[in-house]
């Protein structure tokens, strides 16, 4: 799925590239799985902002989607479309099962209409079909993937990422994620074969501000253009910088680790992904 660039008529559209948009089957959803998705503009429960930034943007449906796929076990399903999903950066796919019921799932890099999908321990380890990580073979490229059994999929989920089946011992396997952090799953948890769709979407350039709008992003007030009460970093005379970058509550933007140091999962993680660009940086 390559990227489409603008002619360079205005300054914005210099920059501007948008995906093709070539795999998308059809535009119109289904409408038995969709929900209403009201705006929160980054408020709580209580109408406080716990996020700022954000607000506006286009009016969207959510798609309901499939992360677990374990009621479906050993009934083929149809690929019947592939479309876009406001809500994320992969693609969806519409799966057609045998027995009538329609379901969404992530659609996989290389999916194609009329293609049939298998979920449970005896599918074969083939592009969109969904069994347990003791059953896949090692060196296999995966995602959506389960942190617990039964739970759904939880990791590696965005557009063009996929983990690496590294190593199985005992109940666990060994996944070497996108972000690089190599990490313990339960071999009874569940993995689609394939990488996910729409990896050109790294590529991608807004272009302009007004299409960040579009998405619900609102602009960003740099620190050190704020007064000393509403930032760490505001206040001074002239164009003082604010000495070391930080966030509004005061917590270190570059280095600090704000992971707990007793949480119970440290013990799964074998590699930081940190350790990874530590050693880029050296050779």
């Amino acid at each position: 799925m390559p990227t489409k660039k603008r002619k360079p008529t205005t300054n914005s559209q210099r920059q501007y590239s948008v995906a093709d948009f070539s795999e998308i089957t059809t535009t119109e959803p289904e409408k038995s799985l969709l929900e209403p998705l009201p705006r929160k503009g980054g408020r709580n429960n209580q109408g406080r902002m716990t996020m700022r930034y954000r607000g506006g943007g286009h009016k969207r449906r959510y798609r309901k989607i499939d992360f677990k796929r374990n009621d479906k076990d050993g009934i083929p399903a149809r690929v019947a479309t592939i479309e876009y999903d406001p809500n994320r950066s992969a693609r969806i796919s519409l799966l057609v099962y045998a027995d009538g019921e329609k379901r969404y799932i992530i659609a996989p890099d290389g999916i194609e209409v009329g293609q049939t999908v298998m979920s449970g321990p005896e599918a074969q380890p083939d592009v969109g079909n969904c069994l347990p990580m003791r059953n896949i073979p090692l060196g296999t490229e995966v995602h959506c993937i389960e942190m617990r059994p039964g739970k759904g999929a939880q990791m590696v989920r965005a557009a063009g990422a996929a983990a690496q089946l590294t190593a199985r011992e005992g109940t666990f396997v060994t996944l070497e994620l996108p972000s690089g952090e190599t990490r313990q799953v339960p071999a009874d948890c569940r993995a689609t074969v394939g990488t996910t769709s729409n990896v050109e979407h790294m590529n991608v350039q807004l272009g302009k501000a007004g299409r960040a709008r579009w998405l619900g992003h609102r602009p960003r007030t740099r620190g050190v253009a704020m007064n000393p009460i509403d930032h760490p970093m505001g206040g001074g005379e002239g164009r003082a910088s604010g000495g070391h970058p930080r966030s509004r509550k005061g917590v270190p933007a570059k280095g600090y680790k704000t992971r707990k140091r007793n949480k119970k999962s440290n013990r799964y993680i074998i590699r930081r992904r940190t350790e990874k660009k530590n050693r880029k940086k050296k050779k």
